[in-house]
């Protein structure tokens, strides 16, 4: 049979139309679906026509993981990290890989010059020095930890005699006792004092028994 046969072209008409309104007939089902996808995505567009553009971000070496106080930090311990400018912490460490800290520091937390064993720590509290001092004790030494106010005690052994070397010090880190100190005693921690009293308390490290006494807040 030829497709131009009379009966055969009412019944592909037919077919067309009837395909016809069933498209449209599911277009007018889906209408309020549509229009509300049109609507969310107008609003959509008009909010980021109007937002403001991201802040700017300064990439800094943050901490990967929580450290101790007295971790030596590694390339491991350290990793990149985009920061908003206006956060971006004052004195930020610029090589701190192969510092020791002085406190511990928190995943994601930046490395600046005061959480380093170094001169820089007492730039927190001014009018203040940073001095490293042996406690003789090492115990009493353990029982320390950064931010600590003591009174530093002097006793000479001889004169059996204690005076105060540093009042209100400020103990701004206690580095892990080392292991090869040999016959030296106690161990060291870095302490914030007075200008005027660094003399007097580093002379009492190597003739007296120096230790302790927590300042009451």
């Amino acid at each position: 049979m030829s497709s131009r046969d009379p009966a055969v072209q009412p019944s592909v008409r037919r077919r067309l139309r009837d395909r016809w309104t069933a498209a449209r007939r599911g277009v007018l089902r889906r209408r309020r679906v549509l229009a509300a996808l049109c609507a969310g995505g107008a609003t959509l567009a008009a909010v980021r026509a109007v937002a403001p553009p991201p802040p700017a971000t300064v990439e800094l070496l943050v901490a990967a993981h929580d450290l101790p106080a007295g971790a030596v930090l590694t390339d491991d311990d350290l990793r990149p990290a985009d920061v908003p400018s206006d956060a971006v912490p004052a004195a930020v460490a610029g090589s701190p890989v192969g510092g020791t800290l002085a406190a511990p520091l928190r995943e994601g937390e930046p490395v600046t010059d005061v959480r380093l064993v170094g001169p820089d720590l007492a730039a927190a509290d001014p009018g203040r020095v940073a001095v490293p001092v042996r406690i003789s004790d090492e115990g009493q030494a353990a029982l320390l930890g950064a931010g600590d106010r003591v009174d530093v005690l002097a006793t000479d052994p001889q004169e059996r005699t204690t005076t105060t070397v540093a009042d209100d010090a400020v103990v701004l880190a206690v580095p892990p006792a080392a292991s090869d100190e040999g016959a030296l005693q106690g161990r060291v921690v870095v302490l914030g004092v007075a200008p005027a009293e660094v003399q007097g308390l580093t002379s009492a490290a190597v003739s007296a028994f120096v230790t302790y006494a927590w300042r009451s807040h």
